[in-house]
């Protein structure tokens, strides 16, 4: 029963800006106090700067800060874990999973992944299973993701700079966290938040185009990107209505344009042969006739000289 305490604290918070709000997806609430559940969340801090200078240790035991990761032109994904968690890292690794392969783009080549420890006694070994395991389910080519340990005063200072907000149980000797991902900045700036164990795949396309901030997308991903904006009600993305009856009317009206146009250069390419027509048909009027000109020719002829009689 205890690896149960962690999935019950993530299905009855779900973060939201300034505190955590309950979620029962569709069940009543019970009047029963949730241990410890006021210390789990996540603070939201958009376009925040998180420190980059946090050193840790990747799955090689090589020292790197978070700056390795942020290299000006791809955005990251962000997770907290930790590696001899019971039940909800798990989940929360398997939602990250799928979400990865679910994207046209591949980890390492578009994008950053990057996951963070919250338990300083995880070592790079530990690590490295988790990430081995994680890149044989991507089971893409290219594919590349960071995972990442340190300690303490590592784990806190980029914790507490996301505003991810966990505690360990003594009495479960277990960490009380809950499901999340952040989706950051080329240039490590918050972008956006993603919640729960199971990230939608359109939902982590559009929170990986927000936090590109533009840079090596495709015009239909800056189109796609206009028409979708995040709902904080429904923790996604939802289409916003009167953006695409803005582009709608803006496609209308190029086509009009585009049809009246051909039409005007067919009408003047026809108005052009007209005219052609009617300037031959002149110079046509104008021209002799070929009996005017027989009798202009004959008279141009030398007259015979009259014979004197005899």
């Amino acid at each position: 029963m205890r690896p149960l305490l962690p999935i019950l604290l993530v299905l009855l918070a779900v973060p939201t800006v300034g505190a955590a709000q309950r979620f029962t997806g569709g069940v009543q609430e019970t009047s029963r106090p949730v241990p410890g559940l006021d210390r789990i969340g996540v603070d939201e801090r958009l376009d925040q700067q998180m420190p980059l200078d946090v050193p840790f240790r990747d799955h090689t035991g090589r020292a790197v800060t978070l700056r390795d990761y942020f290299d000006g032109e791809r955005p990251v994904m962000l997770t907290f874990a930790y590696h001899s968690c019971p039940s909800l890292c798990s989940l929360v690794l398997d939602a990250t999973e799928r979400a990865a392969v679910a994207q046209e783009w591949t980890p390492g080549v578009e994008y950053q992944m990057v996951t963070i420890s919250i338990d300083p006694r995880d070592t790079p070994e530990k690590a490295a299973e988790k990430r081995a395991a994680s890149l044989a389910e991507v089971n893409r080519d290219g594919s590349e993701w960071a995972f990442l340990v340190g300690d303490q005063e590592s784990i806190a200072r980029v914790t507490t700079a996301a505003g991810y907000r966990y505690f360990y149980d003594e009495r479960q000797q277990q960490y009380a966290h809950t499901a999340a991902a952040m989706f950051l900045t080329p240039e490590g700036k918050l972008a956006r938040y993603l919640y729960g164990l199971r990230f939608e795949t359109g939902d982590v396309r559009l929170a990986l185009l927000e936090a590109s901030e533009g840079r090596s997308i495709s015009a239909g991903e800056r189109i796609l990107l206009y028409c979708y904006s995040y709902d904080e009600a429904s923790q996604g993305y939802v289409l916003m209505a009167w953006n695409v009856m803005k582009i709608g009317g803006a496609l209308c009206a190029f086509a009009l344009f585009a049809f009246i146009f051909v039409l005007w250069r067919r009408e003047r390419r026809r108005g052009g042969l007209f005219d052609e027509g009617l300037e031959g048909f002149a110079d046509a009027s104008r021209a002799p006739t070929d009996s005017s000109k027989l009798r202009t020719e004959e008279s141009a002829l030398p007259r015979p000289a009259k014979q004197v009689e005899a």
